[in-house]
Protein backbone atom coordinates (compact mmCIF):
# COMPACT_ATOMS: atom_id res chain seq x y z
CA UNK A 1 0.00 0.00 0.00
CA UNK A 2 3.01 2.28 0.72
CA UNK A 3 4.34 1.83 -2.88
CA UNK A 4 0.67 2.71 -4.42
CA UNK A 5 0.71 6.10 -1.95
CA UNK A 6 3.77 6.56 -3.51
CA UNK A 7 3.58 5.97 -7.08
CA UNK A 8 -0.74 6.80 -7.30
CA UNK A 9 -0.98 9.99 -4.51
CA UNK A 10 -3.68 11.86 -5.97
CA UNK A 11 -5.98 8.42 -6.15
CA UNK A 12 -5.04 7.32 -3.31
CA UNK A 13 -6.31 11.17 -1.43
CA UNK A 14 -8.96 10.90 -4.00
CA UNK A 15 -10.05 7.45 -2.15
CA UNK A 16 -8.90 8.21 1.58
CA UNK A 17 -10.99 11.04 1.49
CA UNK A 18 -13.72 9.45 0.58
CA UNK A 19 -13.33 6.95 3.46
CA UNK A 20 -12.80 9.53 6.07
CA UNK A 21 -15.85 11.18 5.15
CA UNK A 22 -18.01 7.89 5.56
CA UNK A 23 -16.60 7.38 9.17
CA UNK A 24 -16.84 10.67 10.26
CA UNK A 25 -20.94 10.25 8.86
CA UNK A 26 -21.07 7.31 10.74
CA UNK A 27 -19.28 8.53 14.00
CA UNK A 28 -21.69 11.35 13.83
CA UNK A 29 -25.29 9.25 13.20
CA UNK A 30 -23.63 6.58 16.35
CA UNK A 31 -23.53 9.50 18.53
CA UNK A 32 -26.69 11.40 18.19
CA UNK A 33 -28.72 8.00 17.65
CA UNK A 34 -27.14 5.37 19.84
CA UNK A 35 -25.39 2.24 17.83
CA UNK A 36 -27.80 0.07 18.95
CA UNK A 37 -30.99 -1.64 17.19
CA UNK A 38 -34.19 -1.98 19.06
CA UNK A 39 -36.08 -4.18 16.46
CA UNK A 40 -35.27 -7.49 16.22
CA UNK A 41 -36.38 -8.22 12.69
CA UNK A 42 -33.39 -7.82 10.02
CA UNK A 43 -36.05 -6.02 7.23
CA UNK A 44 -37.08 -3.57 10.78
CA UNK A 45 -33.10 -3.29 11.41
CA UNK A 46 -32.69 -1.95 7.84
CA UNK A 47 -35.68 0.65 8.08
CA UNK A 48 -34.12 1.55 11.41
CA UNK A 49 -30.72 2.65 9.84
CA UNK A 50 -32.17 4.24 7.12
CA UNK A 51 -34.28 6.45 9.07
CA UNK A 52 -31.57 7.75 11.39
CA UNK A 53 -29.65 8.23 7.91
CA UNK A 54 -32.50 10.02 6.83
CA UNK A 55 -32.42 11.94 10.35
CA UNK A 56 -29.04 13.01 10.08
CA UNK A 57 -29.46 14.27 7.00
CA UNK A 58 -32.27 16.47 8.30
CA UNK A 59 -30.67 17.50 11.36
CA UNK A 60 -27.33 18.53 9.26
CA UNK A 61 -29.46 20.09 6.46
CA UNK A 62 -31.48 22.51 9.29
CA UNK A 63 -27.85 23.44 11.20
CA UNK A 64 -26.66 24.52 7.36
CA UNK A 65 -29.42 26.63 6.32
CA UNK A 66 -29.37 28.47 10.07
CA UNK A 67 -25.55 28.48 10.30
CA UNK A 68 -25.73 30.26 5.96
CA UNK A 69 -28.52 31.75 6.72
CA UNK A 70 -30.59 30.59 4.00
CA UNK A 71 -34.48 30.97 4.15
CA UNK A 72 -36.18 28.41 2.79
CA UNK A 73 -38.93 29.10 0.16
CA UNK A 74 -41.54 26.25 0.13
CA UNK A 75 -43.72 26.18 -3.12
CA UNK A 76 -47.63 25.87 -2.25
CA UNK A 77 -50.05 23.57 -4.43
Amino acid sequence: MFLYFVYNKEEFLQHYHARSNVESTNNMIKAKFTDLFRSKDQIAQINEVLLKVLCHNLVVLIQEMHELGIEPNFIRL
